[in-house]
């Protein structure tokens, strides 16, 4: 993993409850830089983050909105949270059930804002 990216990551990781954090390609939804324990199978986050965003993204364009600026999916152990982060990129976390989201979502904000 290439420096930014490393410094980007490693931010949003050091949040309480954070599992693994990740770059992802917003268009094709692969992988383009993680840090995640291991149990985090990272190729199927990364597509089904940008699969959901994808689908906001029209749903939202669909009733004359902008793309959403977070999204969310809340799971019983856990979650996933992407943001836009610059041309065609998305910032991922995934979390487990005790994350510290307020949090969490200021450091996504913040990266992604850096990404920008």
């Amino acid at each position: 993993m290439t420096a930014p990216w490393a410094a980007l990551l490693d931010g949003i990781t050091r949040v309480t409850g954070v599992r693994g954090a990740l770059v992802v390609s917003a268009d094709d939804g692969l992988v383009v830089a993680e840090s995640s324990m291991s149990d985090v199978d990272g190729a199927a986050v990364a597509a089904l983050a940008a699969s959901l965003a994808a689908r906001l993204g029209r749903a939202t364009a669909s009733i004359g909105s902008h793309p959403p600026r977070l999204v969310h999916l809340d799971a019983e152990r856990g979650g996933l949270l992407a943001a836009p982060a610059g041309e065609g990129l998305l910032l991922v976390a995934v979390t487990d059930a005790n994350a510290n989201l307020g949090l969490l979502r200021l450091a996504l904000r913040e990266a992604a804002g850096r990404m920008a």
